[in-house]
């Protein structure tokens, strides 16, 4: 699966251990949030585990979210899982205060998310 990426938001996508891991990096908003959701959609018609990588992300809104829940609900729709890594400043914060980080399995980065 390709990576995308544009001035402000970045996916790239690899294969590690069996896990597809998304690396997401920079804003993640309304503007930035589609090619967001199209590696999840891709990630979650291959089903098992997923993996994303937060840890360079500066800021996600709703949208992110959002995105991100929904393609928790079609991960484990294949039976897979949805997992996030990295969580750290203002995204760890909102994550908080939503209670997202009680949805998700959230590790405190990818070595220990993959180990």
């Amino acid at each position: 699966m390709p990576g995308t990426e544009d001035e402000r938001f970045s996916v790239a996508v690899r294969t590690v251990d069996g896990a597809v891991l998304l690396t997401l990096g920079g804003e993640l908003d309304h503007d930035t949030a589609e090619p967001l959701r199209q590696a999840l959609a891709a990630a979650a018609g291959r089903g098992g585990r997923l993996v994303v990588d937060m840890s360079g992300l500066r800021f996600c809104d709703s949208t992110g979210l959002n995105a991100l829940l929904h393609g928790r609900i079609a991960v484990e729709e294949t039976g897979g899982s949805l997992e996030l890594a990295g969580l750290g400043g203002p995204v760890a914060r909102m994550f908080r205060i939503t209670g997202a980080d009680a949805v998700f399995p959230v590790h405190d980065d990818v070595t220990q998310a993959l180990g």
